[in-house]
């Protein structure tokens, strides 16, 4: 006699969720799943996961609602199963969250690696950290350099950020700045490709992971999957690296899935010592260890360069960071603060009495962030908004330390300066002779 099928919902963030359900539930007729919630980013609940992505299972596609309406949907769709499917919060809330399922009759269930990582048929190097806001995409950058420098081509994946339309997201390819435009890219989407094709390689993203890999495996020697927040990797890895913030000296230890991440790394690299306290640069150390023992630790750098350093000096400032790592990244400062308390900014600009639209949602949902401005740029609406703040603000001056360059794609009418960063090894092991030994062991012909 056939099987019920079990009713699933995925708890997710536009990301994850989608990979578990293309890896896991799409063509299994065991399952069916009935609902996606969706949190952290906003706007992107309300609509559906298309039926051209769906599969023949879903004819009508399957719809996305708030996570807040869970216990309502769990008895509405009389789920067995919730599936938690996205990053960077914390134990307690992963339990705070299957507490809710368990209370409304459901199983709770994670789905692992094995189930969900794809095969590359090319050497795949992945970059992931404990958690948001830790260097990642400085990382892969310099690995990415490094590669192409051994006459390599390298083509970079992205962990998703299908915010707009599903459909025409599931392969992303950019090569240039103008594939930014042509995509509709959000100020979140630009931060993370723009470093990558202004250096000459293509990057990936989107929404159906084994189509994109099979696309970018046709012009690559080497993929590199650039992670997003701690997440551990879509593609199973032939290098894992990841990276640790002693800033935030043992988060390694209590954020899912970023101790994951930490567990399964064959390099981890301990970022931005330069700015540190040597006390959180030792905990960071101890919790490798105790972990992770075999692992090799490369010690690292993140100097910034400032691009008018001279008009920060005695100015009342406004700082501008990147709003995904202030938000759910629970970071108090980034690369704009440290270079306005060096550069000698006389005060700095509190941003929330001047904050309009949905960054003053965002400020009443992290409270925490304080006297930094987000960068929050999902959508057109909240580009505006961001704009809005800056210029009604009372700055002298405007600190921009997100990875792309903000006056590029909104106007700011005040003085602003730039704030950018690259990766730094100090001493040994370092990446060159580890992605040097990495080719050598994968790549036994010449690149083509």
């Amino acid at each position: 006699m056939p099987q019920t099928p079990r009713r699933v919902i995925i708890i997710g963030a536009a990301g994850r969720d989608f990979h578990n359900f293309n890896t896991v539930y799409r063509n299994d007729d065991r399952y069916r799943v009935v609902a996606f919630t969706a949190a952290q980013i906003p706007d992107i609940d309300g609509r559906r996961y298309p039926a051209e992505l769906s599969g023949p299972l879903y004819p009508e596609g399957i719809p996305i609602f708030d996570q807040a309406e869970l216990p309502e949907l769990i008895r509405r769709f009389d789920a067995d199963v919730c599936v938690f499917s996205y990053s960077d919060v914390s134990y307690q809330e992963v339990m705070h969250v299957a507490s809710l399922v368990h209370a409304a009759g459901a199983d709770f269930r994670l789905i692992g690696p094995r189930a969900s990582m794809i095969s590359s048929t090319k050497p795949l190097i992945a970059i992931g950290a404990v958690r948001t806001g830790c260097g990642k995409s400085q990382v892969s950058r310099h690995i990415i350099e490094s590669l192409m420098k051994q006459g390599l081509r390298v083509v970079a994946i992205r962990h998703p950020m299908p915010y707009g339309d599903l459909v025409a997201q599931k392969v992303q390819r950019f090569a240039t700045v103008e594939d930014l435009k042509k995509h509709n890219c959000t100020i979140e989407e630009m931060e993370e490709y723009e470093p990558h094709v202004v250096r000459g390689n293509v990057i990936y993203a989107g929404v159906d992971y084994e189509a994109i890999l099979r696309e970018a495996e046709k012009e690559a020697d080497i993929i590199v999957w650039d992670g997003g927040n701690n997440d551990f990797p879509f593609y199973r890895p032939d290098l894992m690296i990841t990276i640790a913030d002693p800033h935030r000296p043992g988060h390694e230890l209590n954020y899912f899935p970023g101790e994951t991440t930490l567990r399964m790394a064959d390099v981890v690299i301990i970022n931005k010592m330069d700015s540190a306290a040597p006390e959180g640069i030792q905990t960071v150390r101890e919790n490798i260890y105790a972990i992770n023992p075999t692992a090799v630790v490369v010690d690292a750098a993140s100097p910034l360069t400032v691009s008018e350093p001279g008009l920060i000096r005695g100015k009342h400032v406004l700082v501008v960071e990147d709003g995904p790592t202030l938000s759910h990244g629970n970071m108090k400062i980034g690369a704009g603060t440290v270079a306005a308390r060096k550069f000698g900014a006389a005060s700095f600009v509190d941003p929330r009495p001047f904050a309009t639209g949905k960054l003053r949602q965002t400020f009443e949902s992290y409270p925490e962030i304080g006297m930094v401005l987000p960068a929050m740029g999902y959508g057109e609406q909240q580009m505006r908004d961001l704009e809005a703040t800056i210029n009604a603000s009372d700055a002298e001056v405007v600190v921009i330390g997100t990875p792309i360059d903000l006056s590029r794609v909104i106007d700011i009418q005040k003085p602003a300066v730039r704030v950018t960063y690259d990766l730094q090894e100090i001493g040994k092991p370092d990446l060159h002779e580890i992605l040097e030994a990495f080719t050598k062991k994968h790549l036994s012909h010449e690149p083509a």
